[in-house]
């Protein structure tokens, strides 16, 4: 029997994601060896593995990524929403 799930595709940053559109974290490239310090930064800001993220702007010409993660906003830059691994939720697009 085929399990359904309420998300579709495989993992993408976070980047990928559209306006209004929602993601869950599954989790957080650090880069070269580990990098506690930025994965500590991100956990700190609310995006730890299982939070649901909305992409509330995306700024043009590679600007910061505007999100909301457990009920606050923030900017991320451009680089660091790339390392944000999210799986897309179905039917989440939100129009503002």
């Amino acid at each position: 029997m085929e399990r359904r799930t309420k998300f579709e595709g495989s993992e993408l940053p976070l980047t990928a994601l559209r306006n209004g559109e929602t993601g869950i974290v599954t989790s957080i490239k650090a880069g070269r060896g580990e990098c506690w310090g930025f994965k500590r930064r991100l956990m700190d800001m609310g995006l730890t593995p299982g939070a649901e993220v909305v992409v509330v702007k995306s700024a043009p010409f590679l600007g910061p990524l505007e999100v909301t993660v457990r009920g606050s906003r923030l900017a991320l830059g451009r680089g660091m929403a790339e390392r944000i691994l999210v799986v897309r939720k179905k039917g989440c697009l939100r129009e503002n």
